[in-house]
This record gives structure tokens, C-alpha cells and sequence, in this order.
């Protein structure tokens, strides 16, 4: 077991894509995730790589487009507003099939919003993002450890499926300290045969692109991508499941709602009430089955998001209609007590299941 450090999220991310084989980076400043970058720009240096703090975010994500085309392990991290001016370089980089890591440590929004933390970015992620039949592969951390575990294992499915992957934080995740471990060794070169790095012996050059004029050959590409996404999510699906087996209630909650969900159903079953968590560590592919086999036994389902309700629509997919699935969110930086989520869990098991909307759901919303 490696010894453990002190690290704050963002620095610790940071690191773990440079044990990963990072060795390129390319971003612009944004809080909350700055740190991030401020890292890099010290560690890069030090062991050989590329640290560039471009001009915009916009010319960040097209340098990752060079880097990851000649076949480089790259690296790019924002906030919020930095993400959406990266998404037309996000869909050119699914299109010509390049992987890459893409962190966003989320700030409440929309706009220039605030500098809190927030999960309203979720549609964004896991839905494209930018224009075009695309997917990113989303992973959410609940912890600093897991923001280690998952950059490392990012890079991974990013070469493996020559894909973006995005790691999906917020700034409570990205400011916190915790004592992580390194659990891996330096990253093996990738063989990448498919990089454009010039002839290399071949007759002809690897030629990186998404522009497919001919609509014959673009309709052949986009089939050949969903055949892709089809394999991501029939192999790449993770998820925490605890006391599902008895629960009558189920919360659902992912990144750091997910830590405050856990202490509420940790009182709530202290009390004598069967409730029981699904958390959702890829965000996509998001994780339909456990859904649907946990809706066979519970009578209802509690989404908690830090945002207006995003996550709920991809969870009431999932149940398909079998039980009712109710919601609890705050907005703006505005992060929720465990005693809050306790009360909607008493509140729910205190109202007639599925033909009432329970009290005090949403801060403003009534009945």
C-alpha cells in the first residue's frame, strides 16, 4: 500500500495524470479549478512535459487536438463557462476519434454564475455537450482518492476507445483535502499506430480528420461510433449499490451529494427506516440495469442533484415508469445538510407513495 499524502483535489488530479503518462497540458485559469493548472505548470517542467496556459479556452481544446492526434496522453481541465467554449473542439475531437481527459470542476451557473459548487453541468456532460451524434465517457469522484483513481483509469479508456473521457468534479471536490494514495506504477508507452507522427516505414500517412463531405461515408462513420458507444456501454458501466436488498426507499445521488445522501440514509436506517443508495459512478454510460432491478423491490426513489433537477431525467429512464421518483436539489453554490436530506426521507415515508408530491421538496416548489 503507497504511503498516503495531503493533497487538495485539484492538485491531486493533477499528479495522478502524470503518473498516468501525461505529459501534455493545456488550459486557462478558471476557478474553481485553477489550482489545477497552477499545478501543472509547476510539475510539467520538472519531469519533461508541455504546460501551456493557452490564450483562450478555445485554443486549449484544439491544442489537445494536435497533441492527441500525434498520439500524446493530453490533458485539459476548466470550469462551467471554460467547458462551453471547448465543446465545438470536444465534438471535433470524438469525430476524428482521439483520446483525451477533459476535467471540469463544476461552478453553479448558468452564466458566469458563481464560484460554488454546483452539478449543474450534467446535461452538458453526458449528453454530447456540443453539436453532433457524440458521447464522452463521464466519470464522478465522490472523493479526492477517487479523483486519483479515475484520472488514472480516464487515460485508460480514453486510449481504449478512442474517446474523450471527462472527469466530472465541483468545486467542493476540487478545494477539500484528503489524505489519497498513488496505488499504481508509471504509466507504459501506449502504441498508438493510428497517430498522425509522419511516415514511420508506412507508404502512406495516418490522416486525422472529421469532415466527411460524402453523407454515404459520414452516415458509415457516425453507425461505426454508436457501434462504439454500444460496446462502452455494454462493458464500462460502474456504480455503488448499499443496502438496495431490503431498501424501500432508494437514494440516488453522484460526486459529493452522494457523501452527504450516505450519512442521511446511515440515520435514516438508525431509525428503523429501510432506505438504501445508488450512486452512479459513470454518469455515461449511466448505469440503467441496477435501476430497473432495485425498482422490482422499492416503492419509491430520491434523486438529490446540486442543481434544478438533470440527473432525475436519465434515473426516471431507468425505472421506466415502475415507482415514482421524486427529487430534492439546490442551486447556486447552495450545498444541502444531511439533516435537509433526512427530512425529505421522513417526508417521503410519511406521504401516500406516488399520487402526492411530497412537501418541501425544492426550496419555493409546492404541491
Amino acid at each position: 500500500m503507497a504511503e498516503k499524502v495531503l493533497m487538495k483535489g485539484n492538485e491531486a488530479i493533477a499528479e495522478a495524470a502524470i503518473v498516468a503518462g501525461c505529459r501534455h497540458y493545456f488550459g486557462y485559469p478558471i476557478t474553481p479549478q485553477t489550482e489545477l493548472t497552477e499545478y501543472m505548470s509547476k510539475r510539467m517542467p520538472q519531469i519533461n512535459g508541455v504546460f501551456l496556459q493557452a490564450e483562450s479556452e478555445v485554443a486549449a481544446i484544439n491544442m489537445v487536438y494536435g497533441a492527441a492526434g500525434a498520439g500524446a496522453r493530453v490533458m485539459t481541465s476548466s470550469s462551467s463557462p471554460g467547458i462551453s467554449l471547448k465543446m465545438e473542439g470536444i465534438s471535433y475531437i470524438a469525430g476524428a476519434e482521439l483520446p483525451c481527459v477533459i476535467v471540469n470542476i463544476v461552478r453553479g451557473g448558468p452564466g458566469l454564475g458563481g464560484i460554488q459548487p454546483a452539478q449543474s453541468d450534467y446535461f452538458q456532460a453526458t449528453k454530447g455537450g456540443g453539436h453532433g451524434d457524440y458521447r464522452n465517457i463521464v466519470l464522478a469522484p465522490n472523493s479526492v482518492q477517487e479523483m486519483v483513481d479515475m484520472t488514472i483509469l480516464a487515460f485508460d479508456l480514453a486510449d481504449k476507445y478512442r474517446n474523450p473521457v471527462m472527469l466530472l468534479g465541483d468545486g467542493a471536490l476540487g478545494q477539500m483535502m484528503e489524505p489519497v494514495a498513488f496505488n499504481v506504477s508509471e504509466a507504459k508507452p501506449v502504441v498508438k499506430p493510428w497517430a498522425a507522427t509522419g511516415l514511420r516505414g508506412r507508404t502512406t500517412p495516418n490522416i486525422i480528420n472529421s469532415l466527411h463531405l460524402q453523407p454515404e461515408k459520414l452516415e458509415q462513420h457516425n453507425i461505426h461510433l454508436q457501434n462504439k458507444y454500444a460496446q462502452v456501454s455494454a462493458n464500462e458501466v460502474r456504480y455503488e449499490e448499499l443496502y438496495t436488498e431490503d431498501a424501500e426507499l432508494v437514494l440516488v445521488a453522484y460526486g459529493i451529494t452522494s457523501r452527504i445522501a450516505r450519512s442521511a440514509m446511515e440515520k435514516a436506517r438508525n431509525e428503523g427506516l429501510k432506505v438504501g443508495m445508488l450512486r452512479p459512478i459513470t454518469l455515461w454510460p449511466f448505469p440503467a440495469e441496477p435501476f430497473a432491478i432495485a425498482a422490482k423491490k422499492a416503492t419509491a426513489f430520491l434523486t438529490l442533484e446540486l442543481s434544478a433537477g438533470q440527473m432525475i431525467e436519465d434515473v426516471r429512464l431507468a425505472v421506466n415508469g415502475a415507482k415514482p421518483v421524486y427529487f430534492y436539489g439546490r442551486t447556486g453554490g447552495m450545498i444541502p445538510s444531511p439533516k435537509a436530506v433526512y427530512e425529505q426521507i421522513v417526508n417521503i415515508f410519511t406521504v401516500r407513495r406516488g399520487d402526492k408530491w411530497p412537501k418541501k421538496f425544492f426550496p419555493g416548489l409546492k404541491d
